[in-house]
């Protein structure tokens, strides 16, 4: 089984149309939601004192404790036996205010260094600033993404949703890449929009990946293999956020778990990866 941890219940709506499009012969896959950011995360995992090298249970069984502390059951009947693999998407959310943003930035450091394998304590997918980067983009392909960037300033003073709804061509029109089947769709409408919403992933698979690339290395195109999280995480601050305006460049995790997760052959046969 794969366990998937997410943020919130958009992450989920997200997933459900991977899990179809991308994961249908794979192994079966359990998704459940923390409903809260990665800071509040890592006070939960100090308190479990997963962060700290003394965790004597796995991360499975720690984030069970987590859940029944909050009332969630999801994982009551999920053995850690049956778990080969866990990933995690949370957000930057560096508009957030409860703390400073070299604090926050020191925590997400240390959850990005525990988090690194998916077959061990798991694997964590982080979101530049949140998860809705996914759909700040123009008509796919957009070839102007690799460029876009957004401050802390106006992150906190205009929410990044709402900028998202105002910047992108779909605006609140998901069925480009949500598969949303309806009774009255016949087999040749239900293709067309399988094809449509595989289509514009892999765009984004190729636009978030070259993208990725363009923050470490400078060069905006596909990688053999995407750079680690935390090396992505560590160009993000040296060259976008530890300035004097202070922001991130526009990241989305979920094309770049794709690419980690399936390798370059993914998007292969992709017009837009030559």
């Amino acid at each position: 089984m794969i366990l998937f941890i997410f943020e919130g219940k958009d992450d989920k709506t997200y997933f459900e149309s991977i899990k179809r499009l991308f994961f249908p012969e794979k192994s079966e896959t359990f998704v459940c939601t923390y409903n809260s950011n990665i800071y509040s995360l890592y006070t939960k995992l100090k308190n479990h004192d997963a962060l700290n090298g003394k965790l004597e249970v796995d991360t499975v069984s720690v984030f069970k404790e987590i859940l029944t502390e909050k009332g969630d059951n999801t994982l009551k009947e999920i053995r850690e036996d049956e778990v080969s693999e866990i990933y995690l998407f949370f957000d930057y959310d560096f508009q957030e205010k409860s703390r400073t943003l070299e604090e926050n930035n020191k925590r997400l450091s240390e959850m990005l260094d525990y988090f690194t394998d998916e077959t061990g304590n798991g694997k964590l997918y982080i979101n530049y600033p949140m998860v809705e980067s996914l759909r700040y983009t123009k008509e796919l392909p957009d070839n102007d993404y690799w460029s876009y960037t957004v401050s802390r300033q106006k992150c906190q003073e205009d929410s990044f949703k709402h900028q998202v709804h105002e910047f992108s061509f779909y605006k609140s029109n998901l069925e480009y890449l949500v598969l949303t089947i309806k009774p009255a769709d016949d087999e040749t409408r239900i293709q067309q929009k399988v094809d449509t919403a595989k289509t514009n992933w892999l765009r984004l698979v190729i636009m978030n990946t070259s993208k990725a690339n363009y923050i470490c290395n400078n060069k905006n195109e596909l990688p053999e293999e995407v750079n680690s999280q935390k090396e992505i995480y560590d160009n993000q601050l040296a060259k976008y956020v530890d300035t004097e305006e202070c922001k991130v460049a526009i990241l989305n995790a979920f094309p770049i778990f794709l690419f980690d997760y399936f390798g370059k052959k993914i998007v292969s046969g992709s017009k837009e990866s030559c």
